[in-house]
């Protein structure tokens, strides 16, 4: 039990890294890691992907909040973005992590590994889009919001491999869009997290400590580290070249893809 609850807590410490290191979701690493772990302890397979998705996505509350701190302090978040795309956001989370209840745990690891392999090659090309536009009107906004949290919902991120993308589209500069993706992503988590734990409410199957499809011990391990590495992190991103650190943990994301995948088949 204590050798579970350490591995949580190194799930927290890379995934609050990463949260503010590259401005990408922890949710990466921590969905994989949760379903794994859920698996050596016998947790019916068909709620493991649940699971780890509810849970990564309530971990997000904490991550976030120490994550957007810290870009706080240093001037990088937009508020006047966080305040036109949130009523969006908060929607379409709440929506998608509906949807995903109702899927099969298959289903949502197949969305699950397509996105790892997605995100992989965004990572591994780096291409930034170009500033070609201005940030769209309230429509624009809430539309754009509804799609962020649907699909972050589904695998379980804080928003930021979406969110980052279309803010330096939107003519915002890196370090901004990564330091308001990391606001963005607390009405995801907290969204998302409603909406799994009330669609798992009533589930009998559930293993014990969990509140819906939010398995507490996991959470509370994830939580408790997440948001002390999370500072690391957004430090860490104003010295490393984070270009090349990109590029490695593509290469990661790759390998953890085609393993879930091979699980599947």
């Amino acid at each position: 039990m204590l050798t579970t609850f350490l591995t949580y807590c190194a799930v927290g410490a890379v995934a609050g890294i990463l949260a503010g290191l590259l401005g990408i979701g922890g949710g990466l690493v921590i969905v994989p890691m949760l379903v794994y772990v859920f698996a050596l302890n016998n947790i019916p397979p068909e709620l493991t992907m649940h699971l780890a998705l509810a849970t990564s996505m309530a971990s997000i509350m904490f991550t976030s909040v120490s994550s957007f701190m810290a870009h706080h302090k240093r001037g990088a978040v937009r508020w006047d973005v966080v305040k036109k795309i949130v009523a969006g956001i908060l929607t379409g989370t709440f929506l998608g992590s509906c949807l995903a209840s109702a899927m099969s745990t298959n289903f949502l690891k197949v969305f699950f590994v397509i996105f790892l392999y997605f995100v992989a090659v965004q990572l591994l090309l780096n291409k930034k889009p170009k500033g070609g536009r201005e940030l769209p009107g309230k429509t624009g906004m809430f539309a754009v919001g509804n799609g962020i949290g649907v699909v972050s919902s589904l695998v379980g991120i804080g928003g930021g491999t979406l969110s980052v993308p279309f803010m330096l589209w939107c003519n915002i500069k890196v370090h901004h869009a990564i330091g308001t993706s990391a606001a963005i992503g607390l009405p995801i988590a907290i969204a998302g997290t409603a909406g799994y734990v009330i669609n798992g409410w009533n589930v009998p199957t559930l293993p014990a400590y969990s509140l819906g499809y939010v398995y507490l011990p996991a959470l509370v391990g994830i939580a408790a580290v997440s948001v002390l590495t999370a500072p690391l992190g957004v430090k860490l991103a104003h010295s490393l070249p984070v270009n090349r650190l990109k590029r490695v943990f593509s290469l990661l994301l790759f390998g953890v893809a085609t393993k879930m995948l091979m699980g599947i088949l």
